[in-house]
């Protein structure tokens, strides 16, 4: 895993950034349409000397900041792995392999965060990953046309309670081929504008990595979760699961067990403090 680089997406997902305090950043960005995506930011580049050359992806624990003024949220996402092709220094095409349960954990009130990418490497535990699932195609008529994510957070009363709306993949403002054609033409094409960086400079820095994994937006919170930060002994559990097959209440059940069943990509992370 620490030979990919790990990038996420910003605002695919309606409603999200104006819920995260994060919509007045990126206003000012031109968008390829009313609902794009408004860029992509690191949060993880093989080889890099700075703080994003910190390998942060633990699939069982969330380590908070040691600064205890910084208020931390949960991320609740898809995370794509994909395969990457470069022609001199361009990226020329990404096939995605494999679809997970992803939790994008992020400071809110950083003031001295000028990127967004420094508001998401703040610990090496400050990222989570479910189970991969095998992509049979990446288009309709695929696995993901069934597919649901959902998201739970259970404090030391050990209640689970609903984080994040329940929300089918296709959800997501851009997805399949439109989400692939927009992340490579962005891989391309995003400058050091504002929050965002100059992405291929970041691919050239990481030796123009193979493999990457793509998060691709946080869904949106439950009214009343929209300012429930984390604190230590929560707990927090992102889910993608076959909606054909298994209902909310089935997913709650898995989610207290911790099962690892066919059909759900499972991620349950223990907030502490280093």
């Amino acid at each position: 895993m620490k030979d990919m680089a790990g990038f996420g997406l910003v605002g695919n997902f309606a409603y999200h950034l104006e819920q995260a305090g994060e919509a007045a950043a990126f206003a000012h960005i031109k968008s390829d349409a009313e609902n794009a995506p408004k860029g992509i930011f690191p949060f993880y580049i093989p080889e890099s000397s700075g703080i994003l050359g910190r390998y942060c992806i633990d699939n069982t624990t969330i380590i908070l900041p040691q600064d205890t003024t910084l208020n931390v949220q949960a991320e609740p996402e898809v995370g794509l792995e994909c395969e990457i092709c470069y022609n001199n220094g361009y990226v020329s095409s990404m096939r995605p392999h494999f679809f997970m349960a992803f939790n994008d954990t992020s400071v809110r009130n950083d003031s001295n965060a000028i990127k967004i990418s420094q508001k998401k490497n703040f610990s090496y535990a400050s990222k989570g990953m479910g189970a991969k699932i095998a992509l049979d195609t990446f288009d309709r008529g695929g696995i993901c046309d069934r597919y649901w994510i959902t998201s739970f957070i259970c404090s030391e009363n050990n209640v689970l309670e609903v984080y994040g709306e329940n929300s089918p993949l296709l959800g997501y403002s851009y997805f399949y081929k439109k989400l692939l054609d927009w992340i490579v033409r962005t891989l391309n094409t995003q400058e050091d504008l504002l929050m965002l960086e100059y992405l291929r400079g970041l691919l050239a820095q990481a030796n123009y990595p193979k493999r990457a994994i793509f998060t691709i937006g946080a869904t949106r919170y439950m009214p009343d979760k929209e300012k429930r930060f984390l604190r230590p002994n929560d707990k927090v559990y992102v889910v993608v699961y076959d909606h054909s097959k298994y209902s909310l209440c089935d997913i709650q059940e898995i989610a207290q067990s911790q099962a690892q069943v066919e059909g759900v990509s499972l991620l349950c992370q223990r907030v502490v403090r280093d």
